[in-house]
């Protein structure tokens, strides 16, 4: 029986059709952007894509434009078919209405790994913990990606140590040409005018407007691609860590936004990095480095967040309680004195957009040290990234960035204080806050922040191999009592009023 293939707006590439001439549907439900305050620019991506995608298949598409999901189904009386959604409540759903009408659900795509795959090795026999590094072993096998034979290339499997340079001294920028941006066209003013009459009639939404910065078509995702493997791959590792306040993309390769909408295939990424190599074109960290972001830990988040259960987005072992305060979840730079704060703040603001260290470093860092509640930082980190996702969002916020899960994915917190950000970036130099104090009026909030952290936390880190040593090192401070008594709530302020 031949079956309408039913798409979501993250399945959008070619591989999620058998053939040219498959029908498809898309359905633009209202009513996902009405569930939280969803970042503009996220909106007007997601909705540019689907309908760029509906234009490019033309006859074989109906695109229905409705409140809800349900409502565009009542409108179909065809069998149909859909791949595995990204997300458990979509899984739900589709199940709910597979158990209503002629509805077929078919494995996933658009992941280098299958669920199986991913199973039969987190089952393997012996295996304690799931360490990235091992399935990214496991995956590079598999693959046969920059592998010699039975080897890895070069006899090395890792070149994250040759990756972690400081952004250069006294550069403001890495003097790389601006990466190839996408064109808007007519159905970007539509998604636009669209986007203001939805606000218009009440619909919330934060960040700015702007010109779409991201791929929206799999020929805007191939251009991206070929740019970042021309101009920013051969010195991305170097500095893929590194942070400059007047160089906000730096190296990094700005596709997450359309692998996760399904416009690329990981495979070929990761092949067109391993080409750059072999044709000498980019050195092996850089490439490895790549490689390893793409089908090593893309792909573990992916697969544990499945693996892990619907439950796991409900962890909080470190009790995080204290909500979000609005002038974060408004995205509003000013709420805040810490220069390196405002920094991403402003990025997330215009652009939806952060690479992984402001991310983790500044943003998810500041978030633990201030105890914000998990499941309200996950949501946060949702809606406002363009490359947001719940199967993306789930594990990196809750496991990697909060610690939430106890030690399941990290077997330690990723807590810092302010000389990682002042080795890392150039923020701190006309920052109001100095990163080697802890007290007193020019206290470094994430600098306090790391101790008084450890402080509440000191039972449970004691009796972490990796963190013991820093909570033996709180009893060596000499000015520990006087931070306690300047922040008796236990968290570091963040503004000089």
């Amino acid at each position: 029986m031949t079956r309408r293939r039913w798409l979501f707006g993250d399945q959008l590439g070619p591989y999620f059709l058998d053939s040219d001439d498959q029908q498809v549907l898309l359905i633009e439900s209202r009513r996902v952007f009405q569930r939280r305050p969803f970042h503009r620019q996220k909106a007007h991506l997601i909705l540019s894509a689907m309908r760029h995608r509906a234009a490019e298949l033309g006859s074989a598409c109906r695109y229905l434009r409705v409140d809800g999901y349900r409502e565009g189904l009542a409108q179909v009386d065809e069998p149909l078919d859909v791949l595995q959604p990204t997300s458990w409540s979509a899984v739900h759903f589709v199940d709910a209405v597979a158990g209503e009408r002629d509805l077929e659900r078919l494995p996933a795509r658009g992941y280098a790994t299958s669920r199986q795959e991913f199973s039969t090795w987190a089952d393997g026999r012996g295996r304690r913990r799931l360490l990235m590094e091992d399935y990214y072993r496991d995956a590079r096998r598999r693959l046969d990606v920059l592998m010699d034979g039975a080897e890895p290339t070069t006899g090395q499997w890792n070149y994250d140590a040759d990756n972690r340079e400081p952004p250069p001294k006294r550069a403001q920028t890495l003097g790389l040409p601006e990466p190839v941006w996408p064109v808007e066209d007519e159905i970007d003013d539509e998604v636009r005018r669209d986007l203001d009459r939805w606000q218009r009639e009440g619909l919330v939404m934060v960040g700015e407007d702007g010109p779409r910065t991201f791929a929206a078509t799999r020929a805007e995702a191939l251009a991206a691609l070929d740019d970042f493997i021309q101009h920013r791959l051969p010195i991305f590792g170097r500095y893929e860590d590194a942070v400059l306040t007047q160089d906000r993309w730096m190296a990094h390769s700005l596709l997450s936004a359309p692998l996760n909408l399904g416009l690329l295939d990981p495979r070929e990424v990761v092949r067109a990095a391993e080409d750059a190599y072999r044709e000498g074109h980019a050195p092996i960290a850089s490439v490895e480095g790549f490689i390893r972001q793409v089908i090593g830990w893309r792909e573990y988040i992916w697969h544990l967040y499945w693996y892990l259960g619907e439950n796991y987005r409900d962890e909080n072992e470190l009790d995080a309680q204290r909500p979000i305060p609005e002038w974060f979840l408004a995205l509003d730079p000013a709420g805040t004195d810490a220069a390196c704060l405002q920094f991403a703040l402003t990025s997330v603001r215009e652009h939806g957009w952060v690479h992984h260290i402001p991310r983790l470093m500044i943003l998810g860092n500041y978030a633990l040290l201030q105890g914000w509640n998990p499941q309200e930082v996950t949501s946060w980190f949702h809606r406002s990234f363009v490359d947001g996702y719940d199967w993306v969002m789930v594990p990196n916020v809750v496991g990697m960035s909060q610690h939430a899960d106890g030690g399941v994915l990290a077997t330690k917190p990723y807590a810092a204080g302010g000389n990682y950000i002042n080795k890392m970036t150039d923020l701190c130099g006309g920052c109001v806050f100095d990163p080697k104090i802890r007290v007193g009026d020019k206290a470094c909030p994430y600098t306090a922040g790391y101790w008084l952290f450890l402080q509440r936390h000191r039972e449970r880190f004691a009796r972490n191999h990796r963190m013991a040593q820093m909570v033996r090192n709180l009893d060596r401070l000499a000015d520990l009592d006087l931070l306690l008594a300047e922040n008796p709530t236990g968290f570091p302020r963040d503004s000089v009023g």
